[in-house]
C-alpha cells in the first residue's frame, strides 16, 4: 500500500464529526502544490516536501485543527492570518466548519506555497 492508500484507509476508518472538512482541507493542500506528498504520521494524514509541512490534529473534534511545522524556527509571512500561535517551531490553522474551509481555501493554499518556497 503506498502512502496515499493508507492515508484514504485511515480517512475511511476515521470517526470524526467534522470528516468532510477534513478530506476538503485535504484536497486543498494536495492541489495547491504539486511537490506536496501525503502520509500516514502521528497517527494522522500529514503532509510533507523535503520534510514534515503539516499534520492533521484529529483528536480535536470542535473543529479541523492543522499543525503547520517551521523547521529551525523560520516562518512565512501570513498576511491573511490564517496561522494562530506564537510557538516556536510550529503554527495552527483551525477551519470551524465547511463553509469556513471555503472561506479560508485561498489562505491555505497560499501558505502551503510560502512553506515549499522557504524550503527550496
Amino acid at each position: 500500500m503506498n502512502d496515499t492508500e493508507k492515508v484514504n484507509a485511515l480517512l475511511k476508518d476515521l470517526e470524526h464529526p467534522l470528516k468532510p472538512e477534513i478530506e476538503a482541507v485535504r484536497a486543498i493542500i494536495m492541489k495547491a502544490n504539486k511537490k506536496i506528498a501525503e502520509r500516514v504520521k502521528w497517527n494522522a494524514p500529514s503532509f510533507f516536501y523535503k520534510k514534515d509541512m503539516a499534520a492533521f490534529h484529529t483528536r480535536a473534534t470542535k473543529h479541523v485543527h492543522l499543525v503547520f511545522v517551521f523547521h529551525d524556527g523560520a516562518m512565512i509571512h501570513d498576511s491573511d492570518g490564517l496561522l494562530e500561535g506564537d510557538y516556536k517551531d510550529r503554527r495552527m490553522a483551525y477551519f470551524k466548519d465547511m463553509a469556513d474551509v471555503k472561506a479560508k481555501k485561498k489562505a491555505l493554499e497560499k501558505v502551503v506555497n510560502e512553506w515549499v518556497k522557504l524550503h527550496e
